[in-house]
Formats: structure tokens, C-alpha cells, sequence
């Protein structure tokens, strides 16, 4: 079997062929884990996932839980940092609880410097692989407040502490405005797709112009309604496949980078084995007008 654990691979090309094959094609999320988190990252490296995605965000994470499992695996001869792909993600003072990664009276410069040490701390390593701001400061806009964090992401990238830089739960009017405020584009745009919101069109045409990768998270949780649909259903069974297995193979035909956090050993080995399937181009247009 083909080694297809790279973006390079990627059926039908779909994602933009100068993307940097350290990017893995497939990453494992590992919010609302809480305990299970170590074992569950373990679980996930033994079933041959190599991108691990997380955030020093301990309302909806556990970021040290995320280092236990890596640890674990590398003691058990599983993976080795090199064969990883770490990311993690910078999350403002609105987006946590009170177990803070970084002083808040410091300025958003020195909290984003703090927060990666402490994600560094966390995962055992001396650099991730990429660095998420975890949305922006306003729903409404590109702030000021972003202009400051995103610089300080620039300058722990420069230090070598990060490969990549990314944005998440962002707007198209966001990206918009990062770009007239001449900022350096992300590498990476990570979102929530929703179908009924056209599985996040206007984003993705944006991500693809820019040969920015996006990544697409809740592609399962988020639509439901699409996984019971009579299509996915009967593509499914022509496939010999899940209605999962599905979603994620449109999600990479359309050119994003799917996350899974299944904490089931079973679908996760189903969720690895989409990479192996293929739709043909009118299903794929049919899933995609499911919801306009």
C-alpha cells in the first residue's frame, strides 16, 4: 500500500502541490479528553496517526495530558518526534478558565511567548510544528490586539520554536483584513465546517487562491444530518465504506485537511483507511450541495 500519510499524496491534488510534506494529511484532535487524554494519544499514534493537534487552552484541553501520551509512545519504540507533526494553539484571556498559561496583566507579546513555553514544557519538545492563534480577539474584525499576537507568533517562528503559523475560527471578513493590513498570511486556516453553511466555501476558495491549507475540524459532529442522508448512505454502500469514511474522503477531494477526535481504536483505524478511498467527481459535488 502506498504511503499516503503526506499532503503530497493526495488524491486528485486537491490541495495545492507546493504545501510542505512535513504536514501530515490527517490529525488527531484532542480537545474535551480531559483524563483519557494520555491514553488516548497513545491510542492514536498505535493506530498510525502522525499529526496531533491540541491547544494550551485547559477549558478545552489538557495539553501536559497530550506530552504524557507522546512520552508514552516514545518510550514503547511506537514514533519518535521526528515522525510527528505537533500543533498547538495560542488562546486569548476570554477563551480560558482560570488555569492561565501566561500572566495576564503581561502584555499579549509576552502571553504569547509565555503560552509557548509552557506548550513546549508540555509536549516535551524544543519546537512545534505549528502555531495556532485560536481566533481572533472580535468576531467582527482583524484587531489591533491580533496585529500584536500575530507579530509574536512571527518572532517565536523566527526563533525556531514553530514551523508554521496558523488562524482559526476565522471569518472570510478576518482573512480579508489581515490582508489589507498587510500581514504575513497564515500557512494554515483551521475552522469548524459546517455543511448546512456550504461545508465553509467562501473560506476554503480563499485558503486554496493562497495555497493556504485548510483544516477542517467537526466535519462528523457538526453534521449529523448529513451523515444520516439517504446519498451518504448509498455511496457508503457502493464504497463498501462508512458514512464517515465518506465525509472524510469529500473533505480531502475538496481540499482540506480533515481532523477526527474519535476515541474509538475501531474508527480510528476506519478514519485512517478513508485515505485509501476515492469518490467519483459527481458524488463529490452531490455531497457538496447537500447544503447549498
Amino acid at each position: 500500500m502506498p504511503d499516503r500519510s503526506f499532503i503530497g499524496s493526495w488524491q486528485n491534488n486537491a490541495m495545492p502541490t507546493q504545501q510542505p510534506s512535513s504536514i501530515r494529511d490527517f490529525l488527531y484532535g484532542t480537545a474535551w479528553k480531559e483524563d483519557r487524554t494520555p491514553a488516548l494519544v497513545e491510542l492514536a499514534l498505535r493506530m498510525g496517526f502522525r499529526g496531533i493537534d491540541t491547544a494550551n487552552q485547559r477549558r478545552h484541553y489538557f495539553e501536559a495530558g497530550v506530552g504524557q501520551g507522546l512520552a508514552a509512545a516514545y518510550r514503547a519504540g511506537i514514533v519518535t518526534r521526528a515522525d510527528l507533526f505537533l500543533q498547538t494553539k495560542f488562546t486569548y484571556r476570554p477563551g480560558q478558565d482560570h488555569r492561565l498559561p501566561y500572566d495576564p496583566a503581561a502584555s499579549l507579546s509576552v502571553q504569547v511567548a509565555q503560552s509557548m513555553a509552557s506548550s513546549l514544557e508540555h509536549l516535551g519538545t524544543d519546537h512545534v510544528d505549528s502555531y495556532v492563534l485560536h481566533g481572533p480577539a472580535s468576531g467582527y474584525g482583524w484587531t489591533e490586539a491580533d496585529a500584536e499576537v500575530w507579530g509574536a507568533m512571527i518572532r517565536e517562528r523566527d526563533s525556531g520554536r514553530t514551523h508554521f503559523l496558523g488562524v482559526s475560527n476565522v471569518s472570510l471578513r478576518h482573512l480579508e483584513q489581515m490582508t489589507s493590513a498587510n500581514a504575513e498570511a497564515p500557512a494554515l486556516v483551521q475552522n469548524r465546517c459546517y455543511a448546512r453553511l456550504g461545508w465553509d466555501r467562501d473560506v476554503r476558495m480563499f485558503c486554496t487562491e493562497r495555497a493556504i491549507i485548510y483544516q477542517g475540524f467537526s466535519l462528523l459532529t457538526a453534521n449529523a444530518e448529513v451523515l444520516g442522508h439517504p446519498l451518504l448512505a448509498d455511496l457508503a454502500a457502493r464504497a463498501k465504506a462508512t458514512p464517515a469514511q465518506v465525509v472524510f474522503t469529500f473533505a480531502r477531494a475538496v481540499g482540506m485537511l480533515p481532523l477526527t477526535g474519535t476515541s474509538n481504536a475501531e474508527h480510528m483505524k476506519q478514519d485512517l483507511a478513508s485515505r485509501d478511498l476515492a469518490l467519483p467527481p459527481e458524488a463529490i459535488k452531490a455531497i457538496e450541495s447537500l447544503a447549498g
